[in-house]
């Protein structure tokens, strides 16, 4: 059954995004089958996996908001067990539209349970603010994976963030879990990006992960073509990390099977 991980963060800009993309694509070349679901209207992580905006007759807005089975959405990318469930503009108005449905935190949680048997892992990309879609994204999620850029305005919100959660585990999921904090953007020569990730060792010391995503303009790059940065240049510095990164999810999962 899959694992569903939601990569959220309230404050925009911190490589969400390319997280959703590069560490499904490093899962699906660890050999695992996995779907992700663009929760984002800015589309961004469908046209990161060569899914363009406009090019698709249907997306998520189509499966939350008229009951469309995901089945009937999926994309094929170009990484074979990789599939993706995309976004469109269409999706800024359903934040309003789910505003009116009954159990409308559970949407996507209901949507996902025909597919779950299909795949290893479920990777929920979602909007850099909270609301119903990333709402629904926590509440379908068994973990949340949350990137944070090295610097302190990212250290300040967190806390925020953290609150959220809590707040979601105490109504909606009480099994919530935090995969872990990922931190992006790491730039080893300034002391500023060591000092903000001693402060999260401290703070949180269980949560953050070892792997560290560093500045990489493979990374900015690959979108741009369509790709996840592991089949555009998978020597980059930025794939070998989320090679990194998506062996350390597996790790972790293996021990918690054992």
């Amino acid at each position: 059954m899959a694992k569903v991980i939601a990569v959220a963060n309230q404050k925009g800009g911190v490589g969400k995004t390319t997280t959703a993309i590069n560490l499904a694509a490093g899962l699906a070349l660890a050999d695992m089958r996995v779907l992700v679901i663009d929760a984002d209207a800015q589309a961004n992580c469908s046209s990161g996996l060569g899914v363009m905006m406009g090019t698709v007759d249907k997306s998520i807005y189509n499966v939350l908001i008229e009951s469309e089975p995901l089945t009937a959405v999926m994309c094929e990318t170009e990484l074979p067990g990789l599939k993706l469930v995309p976004a469109d503009r269409n999706l800024s108005g359903a934040a309003v539209e789910m505003l009116e449905m009954h159990d409308r935190e559970f949407l996507l949680k209901h949507l996902l349970e025909p597919v779950l048997e299909s795949f290893d892992f479920i990777l929920i990309d979602t909007p850099p603010s909270l609301n119903i879609l990333t709402l629904n994204a926590l509440v379908a999620a068994d973990s949340v994976l949350v990137p944070m850029q090295g610097e302190y305005f990212a250290l300040e919100g967190l806390s925020g963030l953290f609150d959220t959660l809590n707040r979601v585990r105490s109504t909606f999921n009480p099994n919530l879990e935090v995969r872990g904090i990922l931190l992006t953007m790491f730039d080893e020569r300034t002391n500023l990006s060591s000092q903000v990730r001693d402060e999260l060792q401290l703070h949180f010391p269980d949560k953050v992960l070892e792997t560290v995503i560093p500045r990489n303009i493979k990374l900015a790059e690959a979108p741009s073509f369509g790709k996840p940065a592991l089949l555009y240049d998978i020597r980059s510095k930025g794939s070998e990390s989320y090679i990194r990164l998506a062996q350390e999810i597996l790790n972790y999962e293996k021990k918690g099977i054992g």
